[in-house]
């Protein structure tokens, strides 16, 4: 199978020559020329697999140079017991009859970029040897929380990658920095962005488009590659999760063969939910894709509308993972949507000129055929919170109490009682001074500290890999301006 640029046609490469450069260099998002079909029974065969399995189907459709032996090692490298706090890996809890949520928090970092971020080093450990590249892999990642140290952890100490994370100063949680802070191994570095997300993001894509930088660094012995979503060999671990919770439901009579669901996505890049919509056009019975957002609402405008505009107020909000108003992988959908690279160009050297852009009528049409969008402030998501825990015993992060909101908006608008797959994708604990003030606590502790306090008001214990944070030493305090991140690259590589 071949890649394609989304904004130029004539950029073509395999898997692993996509997975090792990351991002085209023409700035387009290296995207599968196709999306293969399942076969009209992979879904029920499936069904009866581990999870690991599962991964080796899926994953293996859209990588016709890796062979089976190889995708099972890394499957069984990247999802064992040694990662995943339970066997099922990524599993479906019912909350009500009709309303089952997919808890994609259970690995190292206790957040849903586990799934794609264990599997991504092996990846693109294996694309350096296709590709006979001999350079060493230095990967840049923005991240708005849980990307950072999901790619550190994924990253740590593999050989010929060095990572450089930056997140934005006061733009994640005290959970999430002091997980990247103090992260271990001999190549991995971290930086803080005087910004938010967005100025991250954008640097690192302006440091990825500096050809001088590139041959200096070439010079060097390095080139630059990405753990972000932009990466497919990111996107395509995502959408094993979405056709492993079908076939959990199947295989639990949850759905009967061919029933459709909807599934509701708290979204900030659009990496999450692009890769549900590259499973329902797989062949996984996804009717509505609900795109639910916190205060920063560009999508849930653009969904609405046609209308992209990331000229507006941005929020720094309880749910930081979402605090994003450049969705990168919508690129990939306007592909989807227009079958035309010209087209999403256009729309992209608009964004960059003037911060919008307005889709056609016909691709509006699509994009409203199959999406939803709604969205919430933080008072309702901590209202959420509190609801969910108190009716139904679950207790819910920030980010996913978001996605609850947008179902339940969704129903009220469209009457739709269709069975909804709701993404949840961090552990609670991660969030916990948001959860407590949520459930109620007039006071709640500071930092770590949280942690026990939430163990002590639900019962529930914290997940070890974040008990076990007091027990880390911080090992990186660097912060730049937005304009300076160039400093903190040639600080790492010399």
């Amino acid at each position: 199978m071949q890649y394609i640029s989304t904004r130029d046609m004539c950029v073509q490469c395999s898997a692993s020559e996509a997975i090792v450069q990351g991002l085209s260099r023409d700035g387009g998002l290296l995207t599968p020329y196709y999306i293969p079909k399942l076969p009209g029974n992979a879904i029920e065969e499936l069904a009866a697999m581990a999870y690991q399995q599962r991964a080796v189907y899926v994953m293996k459709q859209f990588l016709e140079e890796f062979t089976v032996k190889e995708l099972t090692s890394f499957a069984n490298a990247a999802y064992g017991p040694d990662k995943f706090d339970t066997p099922a890996v990524a599993p479906v809890r019912t909350v009500t009859d009709d309303i089952h949520c997919l808890e994609l928090w259970h690995g190292p970092t206790c957040a849903f970029k586990d799934m794609a971020l264990q599997m991504l080093p092996h990846l693109l450990s294996a694309s350096l040897v296709k590709t006979e590249e001999q350079k060493t892999a230095c990967i840049l990642v923005a991240t708005s929380g849980d990307t950072g140290k999901g790619a550190l952890e994924g990253f740590r100490d593999v050989d010929r990658t060095k990572i450089l994370v930056f997140y934005p100063k006061d733009g994640v949680s005290q959970v999430q920095e002091l997980q990247m802070v103090t992260q271990e191994g001999a190549n991995v570095g971290v930086c803080a962005v005087h910004g938010n997300f967005d100025d991250a993001q954008t640097g690192v894509k302006r440091l990825f488009s500096d050809e001088a930088l590139r041959e200096e660094l070439a010079g060097k012995g390095y080139f630059f590659s990405s753990a972000n979503s932009i990466n497919w060999g990111r996107v395509l671990p995502q959408i094993v999760y979405y056709v492993s919770a079908y076939c959990d439901l199947l295989r639990d009579g949850k759905v009967q063969p061919g029933q459709a669901i909807n599934v509701c996505v708290p979204t900030g890049n659009f990496g999450n939910i692009l890769a549900a919509s590259y499973a329902r056009e797989m062949g996984v019975p996804i009717e509505k894709l609900i795109c639910a957002s916190n205060s920063n609402n560009v999508l849930t405008d653009f969904i609405r509308t046609g209308h992209y505009d990331r000229n507006r107020t941005f929020f720094n909000t309880i749910s930081p993972s979402m605090d994003i108003l450049i969705s990168s992988n919508l690129e990939r959908l306007l592909l989807t949507l227009t079958k035309d690279v010209e087209e999403v160009k256009g729309y992209m050297d608009q964004l960059n000129a003037t911060g919008s852009y307005r889709v056609s009528g016909r691709a509006l049409e699509k994009l409203q055929k199959h999406f939803a969008g709604y969205c919430c402030d933080d008072d309702e998501t901590r209202r959420v919170i509190d609801r969910v825990y108190k009716e139904y015993q679950y207790l819910i992060d920030p980010h996913t109490a978001v996605a609850f909101s947008a179902l339940e908006q969704y129903r009220s608008e469209t009457k739709d009682e269709t069975a909804c797959l709701v993404v949840s994708t961090a552990s609670p604990f991660k969030f916990s001074s948001s959860v407590l003030e949520a459930l109620g606590e007039k006071t709640v502790a500071e930092g770590l500290d949280a942690l026990d306090q939430l163990t002590a008001k639900t019962g529930i214990p914290a997940p070890a890999p974040l008990a076990g944070l007091r027990d880390k030493q911080v090992r990186f305090t660097q912060s730049v301006n937005k304009e300076n991140m160039v400093d903190a690259v040639r600080s790492m590589l010399g």
